[in-house]
Parts: structure tokens; C-alpha cells; sequence
């Protein structure tokens, strides 16, 4: 990770081999959290490629949590995380819009942390249980056609 870092904090792009190496010592906690903070920021200073983007989303994609159902199509909506303009929460509203049209949701999302409310905030206040396992949602989206999940 050492290597990986100082690359990024000089400003050099990654290939997406190294991205994926990147990656995958985050995510099965090899990295330090004070490596992960520092090669985050330090991708973000840089600029992330494309072929960083992709090393990075494979890995994740690997590692998902396969939610299991038996739609023939769902769409996944997730909000920006905050916009910092103190909206609504537009991805949890744009989640029930696409349901009630029809369309099968996995709503992904969390807590507020630089908005005013997070699809998990909002969500809770409509009374709905959140802490459910994959299977649980899964058979949500099946039965009323909207998951939630933690993002």
C-alpha cells in the first residue's frame, strides 16, 4: 500500500492493475485506515482516471453483497452522499417515483453526514425497518418492489 500511496501522492495515475491492488488491500483491511484516508485524498488531489475507476468498481464488484430476487429488472438508485445545498432527499424520493411506476428499486444509502438528511434518516422516519439481511431484502423488492440497502 506504501508504494501505491506514494505514487498518488506524487500525482501519478495508477493502471488499473495497480487499482485493483489498491482496492483490495482497503478492502480486506491489510490498508491502515490512515492509509486508506491518506490515498483517498490523495486520489481525489490527483484526479482519478478511468482506468483507476474501473480497477477500483471491480474489486467492490467482487466483494458485493449479491442481493437475490426474482425481478426481471431493478434499477439501483443512491443519492450523492450530500449536495451541500440543504435539499430534500431526492434518490429516496426518486426511489418510490420509479416503484410506483412499476420498476423494481435497490435503494442504496446511509445516514446524513453533510446534508440534512440521509435516505437511511428518512426512511426511519417513515417507519421503516432498515436493519434487514440480504435475504430480507431481496424479498422486499420482490413483493412490494423497493430494498433498502446500506451503501
Amino acid at each position: 500500500m506504501k508504494a501505491l500511496l506514494q505514487q498518488v501522492a506524487e500525482g501519478k495515475d495508477l493502471t488499473e492493475a495497480q487499482a485493483e491492488a489498491a482496492m483490495t488491500l482497503m478492502m480486506t483491511g491489510e490498508a491502515t485506515p490512515a492509509q486508506v484516508a491518506a490515498f483517498l485524498m490523495a486520489l481525489r488531489i490527483k484526479g482519478e482516471t478511468v482506468e483507476e475507476i474501473t480497477g477500483a468498481a471491480r474489486v467492490m464488484r467482487a466483494r458485493a453483497t449479491r442481493i437475490h430476487h426474482n425481478r426481471p429488472l431493478v434499477v439501483d438508485t443512491c443519492g450523492t452522499g450530500g449536495d451541500g445545498s440543504y435539499t430534500f432527499n431526492i434518490s429516496t424520493t426518486a426511489a418510490f417515483v420509479v416503484a410506483g411506476a412499476g420498476v423494481a428499486v435497490a435503494k442504496h444509502g446511509n445516514r446524513a453526514a453533510t446534508s440534512l438528511t440521509g435516505s437511511a434518516d428518512v426512511l426511519e422516519a417513515l417507519g421503516i425497518h432498515l436493519d434487514l439481511t440480504p435475504a430480507q431484502v431481496g424479498r422486499c423488492i420482490d413483493e412490494v418492489g423497493i430494498g433498502f440497502l446500506y451503501a
